[in-house]
Formats: structure tokens, sequence, C-alpha cells
């Protein structure tokens, strides 16, 4: 696994404060949103110095986030399934491979059968 894209990072691109709530959305896939809203409630209903102190904290300890950490959108969510459950990622990526693979042998199969039209065409190069 890449270490800098399984890292938790500050998110100063979508930022509304310091860039924490919106880096913890990043890191587990759930909107920024609901993360900001359970923040303030988390910190109105009991927590209140200790979710600053938590968030100060964050936003002192963590890098911020590399410009172009992920190419696409699906990048982007699939280092986040790898966060959240690395051995369920890899059982999708064994998956995919072996479509690929299985697809990619249906093909061989095709032009390797018995096709003569294929084959006089390949001798006439020749």
């Amino acid at each position: 696994m890449s270490a800098s894209r399984t890292k938790f990072y500050l998110d100063k691109q979508n930022r509304k404060w310091l860039g924490v709530c919106s880096g913890i959305a990043d890191y587990t896939g759930v909107d920024a949103t609901w993360v900001r809203i359970g923040t303030v409630v988390l910190t109105l209903a009991g927590g209140f110095p200790w979710t600053l102190i938590a968030y100060w904290l964050a936003a002192w300890m963590a890098d911020a986030k590399p410009y172009g950490l992920y190419d696409t959108p699906e990048d982007a969510k699939f280092w986040q399934g790898v966060r959240s459950n690395p051995k369920r990622s890899t059982a999708e990526v064994r998956s995919t491979f072996r479509d690929i693979d299985r697809r990619l042998a249906d093909i061989e199969m095709h032009y390797t059968s018995r096709n003569s039209r294929l084959a006089n065409e390949i001798d006439s190069l020749r």
C-alpha cells in the first residue's frame, strides 16, 4: 500500500477553517458536511473543551494534503476503501484481475481458434 495515500491529511482545498473536518471526510469517505455537523453536535453535547483541543492537535500535527494526490475521483474512492478495509479492497482488486484475465483468455481463444479467414489473412501478410 502506498503510505502517502493511506495517511491522514488536512484538506486545505476544501477547508472551512483549518481543514481538519474536510481531512476526516476525505480519509473516511463521508461527506464533509456530516463531519462538520457531527463535530458541532459533539462539542455542544458536552465535549466542549476536548473536541476543540483534539481539533487543534489534529491541525497542528497533520500535514497538508499534497496537491494531486489522487488522479481521478475513482482513485480517491479506491484509496478511501483501502483505508476502511484493506482486505476487502485486495479482494476487489483480485476479482477485477480475474475478470480481466478471463476476458483476455476469451479473446485469445477467439483469435487462436479455427478461423480460416483469419488464418488466410495472416498467411497473406507473410
